[in-house]
């Protein structure tokens, strides 16, 4: 790093990359820094500059001292060990010393201290222990640790399946009855990866309990079709919470949004039914990878609004990993959820594979895709046709 461009940075100050620190002398302050960077996106820690970005300066002694800290904090008191890069670089004031921390590829990273472990994430400018069990396993989640969707659910077990359902299900996909299958019920399940430890898991409740929302009642759709363009407006046309299996919501959500958008007549009789203003499949690409490949270790639902002029998909859950919309739209894809989306393939028009969401860009480009990683979701805005255009 340049002298100039230490500068420039120093004056734009603090933010959730860069940290400043006047000196640091205790091994677990400094664990906790490069912890908080490494389970957030990454950053580096600028040593010997005070919070205003003014330039304290180190000295040839300090520079020694810190980087043998820095070494003995990222191996002793960092789980797993790391080893971040550091850069002495000159200032008029003295040296400032840089440490750049990568986003870690084996999340969650933790602070051992007196024999307990604690885990850090940064906060905007600043960093937070994080206790919350929800977020901590979605960091697990990100270094591929755990999946959502095989988490055994409490008060579900293989009783509460909709065993009609699952056999039609069963005989579709094998060829053969579940009566002429020998193995019972929980073990054929727990082998298809819908059970574990004795109970239904995240997918198996959502594909084939009778009622998953007893035990999952915060996983389902919320629609709203509102008169005009603002969430703030009380005046709303429709508004349901959409329960039931996983293809069960997928159908009604369809039909959901195809009842509350218009359908346009164009060059056809009065008395034909018109094509919708946008075709079908954007509806059914954007739903099946709302409800495929939601966060479900976050207790909220999908939420789908219809505007006059747009309608708004929004998931529970950021883009997982390092996955960016520039990445989906090349045809990228994240499993976030690999048993839900295995058997979504067979239960729902969805091929999986990142081709979904380029497929309803094909059929309809105006979508704008947001990926919110301060709120943690995932929006889709569908822009629709003027009244005149419809």
């Amino acid at each position: 790093m340049e002298t100039t461009e230490l500068i420039d940075i120093l004056s734009r100050g603090e933010d959730s990359r860069h940290q400043f620190k006047a000196d640091i002398t205790n091994a677990n302050s400094l664990a906790a820094e490069v912890v908080a960077f490494s389970n957030s996106s990454g950053g580096r820690i600028f040593i010997g500059v005070n919070d205003d970005g003014s330039v304290r300066g180190l000295s040839n002694d300090d520079v020694a001292r810190l980087n043998q800290l820095i070494a003995n904090a990222a191996t002793n008191n960092v789980r797993p060990a790391m080893a971040p890069l550091t850069e002495n670089v000159p200032h008029p004031n003295g040296i400032v010393l840089v440490i750049t921390v990568p986003e870690g590829i084996s999340k969650p990273y933790m602070v051992a201290q007196d024999g307990a472990l604690s885990i850090w994430v940064k906060k905007g400018s600043d960093k937070r222990r994080v206790n919350d069990r929800e977020e901590i396993l979605r960091l697990f989640q990100q270094a591929g640790s755990v999946h959502a969707d095989e988490t055994p659910v409490a008060r579900l077990s293989a009783g509460d399946i909709d065993l009609p359902y699952f056999e039609r299900f069963f005989e579709g996909q094998f060829g053969e009855s579940l009566a002429q299958h020998n193995q019972p019920l929980p073990q054929l399940l727990t082998n298809m990866n819908l059970m574990n430890q004795g109970q239904l898991n995240v997918a198996g409740g959502l594909l084939f309990a009778k009622t998953p929302q007893y035990a999952l009642p915060a996983f389902i759709v919320k629609a709203v079709a509102f008169v005009g363009t603002e969430i703030e407006d009380e005046r709303y046309i429709d508004s349901r919470d959409i329960t039931g299996k996983l293809a069960d919501m997928f159908q009604q959500t369809l039909g959901f949004i195809v009842a509350n958008t218009r359908a346009a007549q164009g060059e056809q009789g009065f008395n034909t039914q018109g094509q919708p203003e946008i075709p079908r499949i954007v509806w059914e690409e954007l739903v099946a990878n709302a409800l495929i490949h939601r966060d479900y270790f976050v207790s909220a639902p999908v939420r789908v609004l219809v505007f006059a002029d747009r309608v708004e998909i929004i998931s529970p859950g950021h883009l997982p990993n390092n996955l960016t919309i520039e990445n989906i739209k090349a045809g990228n894809s994240n499993m976030r959820n690999p048993i839900l989306a295995s058997f979504a393939a067979k239960l729902l028009p969805y091929r999986g594979l990142g081709s979904g969401l380029l497929r309803a860009l094909r059929a309809w480009p105006q979508i704008e895709l947001i990926d919110d990683r301060a709120g943690n979701l995932f929006k889709v805005t569908v822009a629709r046709p003027s009244g005149q255009d419809a």
